[in-house]
This record gives C-alpha cells, sequence and structure tokens, in this order.
C-alpha cells in the first residue's frame, strides 16, 4: 500500500472533502472505533497526553480535547488530575460514544476552523490529537483555540509531517512561530504564543500500512 493510502473508514475520511461528510462517515464507524484504532496500535492520544502532563500541571481545568472522537482521551485526562474536562466533535455519533463513557463535564458538537462559542482565555489548556490531518483540520483550525487558550496555558498539537511541512512549518517566522499563529493575531488574538516543544516525527498507527508520519507540538500562550 502506497504511504497515505488507507482502506475502510479510514480511507474514506482521508478522502473527503466537506466537513459534513468527514462527520457523516465518523458517525457510521462511531461503534467500532476504539476496537479498530487498538488493533492499529494507535499512539496520538498517549503522545498528547505526555506532553500535556509534562507542560501542563496537575489539577489545572477547565482542559479541552478538540476532536474528542470517542472520548478516549476522556477517562486518562481525569486520572491525570485535570478537570473539568469538556469535549468537542464534529460527529454526533462519536460524541454519543464519548457521552457514554461518563468522563466529560460537557460535550459539543462543533467544527474546528470555524468560530468557537467559547470566551477568550476559557481554557487552561487544549489538547487535539489525530485531527490536524489530511481531511480533517488545517491551519484555519488554529487561530480559536489559540483564542480560547488563557494566558499561560497550552495547546498540543499532534499535526501529519506533510501537513506541518507545508502549512505550519514552511512558514515559519523569524520567532519560530509558525503561519497559523500569525493568522490568529491578524484575526485580532492579541496575543503571543511560542512552541514549547517538538517531537521528532513518528507513526501514530503502526499497524495501519500506510501511516504517514506526524509530529507532536506544544504551545504556550503568553
Amino acid at each position: 500500500m502506497a504511504q497515505g493510502k488507507h482502506e475502510g473508514h479510514l480511507g474514506a475520511v482521508y478522502d473527503a472533502h466537506a466537513p459534513e461528510d468527514v462527520a457523516a462517515i465518523y458517525d457510521a464507524w462511531a461503534s467500532t472505533y476504539d476496537a479498530e484504532m487498538a488493533q492499529a496500535g494507535y499512539r496520538h492520544p498517549a503522545v498528547g497526553l505526555a506532553l500535556l502532563a509534562r507542560h501542563l500541571p496537575r489539577g489545572a481545568g477547565p482542559v479541552l480535547d478538540a476532536g474528542c472522537g470517542t472520548g478516549l482521551l476522556g477517562d486518562w485526562l481525569g486520572i491525570l488530575g485535570f478537570a473539568p474536562v469538556e469535549g468537542l466533535d464534529l460527529s454526533p455519533g462519536m460524541l454519543e460514544q464519548a457521552r457514554r463513557k461518563g468522563s466529560y463535564a460537557r460535550l459539543h458538537n462543533l467544527a474546528l476552523g470555524r468560530e468557537l462559542p467559547f470566551e477568550n482565555g476559557e481554557f487552561a489548556g487544549v489538547i487535539s490529537t489525530g485531527v490536524f490531518t489530511t481531511g480533517h483540520v488545517g491551519v484555519e483550525g488554529l487561530p480559536e483555540l489559540i483564542r480560547i487558550t488563557r494566558p499561560g496555558g497550552v495547546i498540543v498539537l499532534t499535526v501529519k509531517t506533510t501537513l506541518w511541512e507545508a502549512v505550519f512549518g514552511a512558514a515559519l517566522t523569524g520567532n519560530g512561530v509558525p503561519q497559523a499563529v500569525q493568522m490568529a493575531v491578524q484575526q485580532g488574538v492579541h496575543t503571543d504564543v511560542h512552541i514549547v516543544e517538538q517531537t521528532a516525527p513518528y507513526i501514530s498507527m503502526p499497524g495501519e500500512p500506510g501511516t504517514v508520519p506526524s509530529l507532536a507540538v506544544v504551545l504556550r500562550r503568553v
């Protein structure tokens, strides 16, 4: 299988173009998603959680799981002491699975890349794993996440290396801040954001042939 080409639900998601199409595919996938991702050895949640725990103090909250899906992160965020935890996702079917787990204080049916109904600086931390990738969310999703993160808070993202190189990393400014952050400033988010950690590239799903490497990055709002 060629790198970046997948079959089944994952392939359909990567081939989708409109958010409505992505949501419909995830709705159909929701009941078997956890089992399939476990079989593929899905690493994004563990990597994201490790970075969040490293850069955000235990007990900090609220924390937003942006693109929470079936709620893979929910229990773990609670075990690590973050509270309250809220989640958002564009798929009602995935959110129903997350709701059944009972790990989130609130769940929101929302799409990244659009205006979010949260106050400026509402969250101590934001984590978004497996979202900034092919067929999902690009640079347009970051300005609102920056806006809703409070000063001193962190944003943890996993990003496909192809997306990072083409959109995020290729447009680094002189102080090492991605173009996406500059977009946030231009859109009225008056803040200073720094990259405080960036991982080496890694394969997010070792059991899924063709997986393009990803990296994880931590942004801190000053």
